[in-house]
């Protein structure tokens, strides 16, 4: 298992309790494929550096997480057929 980080830029209008299921919904999948996640951090709403589909502000969340990369696959690829995430990017972290 390999140690990864999931940046997640969300949607800054949306309810707190859909962004709270949209990030649980992205846990579950590393914690269903044999994974498990380290820390859920929520920085807040934040400007975004320029306009993301029209948007210039969003949510950003990081995922800490270990998993194989069929779990990195289904959570790259879940995110981006969601409408409510506008930016994802996940990077192995190394382990010293």
């Amino acid at each position: 298992m390999q140690k990864y980080e999931m940046l997640i830029l969300l949607r800054s209008d949306l309810e707190e309790e859909a962004r709270e299921a949209e990030l649980k919904k992205y846990a579950d999948i590393v914690t269903t494929m044999g994974g498990s996640v380290d820390a859920l951090d929520k920085w807040g709403v934040k400007k975004t550096q320029y306009p993301i589909a029209f948007k210039t502000d969003a949510f950003y969340a990081l995922m800490t997480f270990h998993a194989d990369g069929a779990a990195v696959k289904e959570l790259d690829r879940v995110a981006g057929i969601s409408d409510v995430v506008l930016r994802r990017m996940i990077t192995k972290v190394e382990e010293k």
